[in-house]
């Protein structure tokens, strides 16, 4: 059952945004155009906000020696990841999530130690 979403709950999406990597400084007409649909149409703020985290953690999961990938331009960008999290609650993923953040973790320990390893 989801509630009804507000003013408050556009706002609180907008004000994210903006604040997480990799993303632009300020939300944009377009932006605020997306989240105010999201809304109309019934998405939870909770959704929304897991999407966009959702969202950066697999930008920042990526094999390594892969090009870095280019800022995100609009919160278009994560309409894919809400319409999944829709689909497939967050709770369900939490298997796939546990094993993207253990294989960034691996990632992390490995680009220590061929770190340290150079220092030599």
């Amino acid at each position: 059952m989801t509630s009804v979403a507000g003013p408050a709950d556009v706002t609180a999406a907008l004000t994210l945004y903006p604040h997480l990597p990799d993303t632009p400084r300020r939300s944009s007409q377009h932006d605020q155009k997306i989240a105010q649909q999201l809304f109309d149409q019934g998405v939870p703020l909770a959704v929304v906000e897991s999407a966009l985290l959702l969202g950066l953690l697999r930008r920042r999961v990526r094999p390594r020696g892969a090009l870095p990938l280019p800022p995100v331009r609009s919160l278009a960008y994560f309409l894919p990841v809400i319409a999944e999290l829709q689909r497939q609650p967050l709770s369900i993923m939490a298997t796939s999530i546990t094993s993207a953040t253990s294989l960034w973790h691996s990632s992390r320990r490995d680009v220590q130690k061929s770190t340290f390893s150079l220092a030599r």
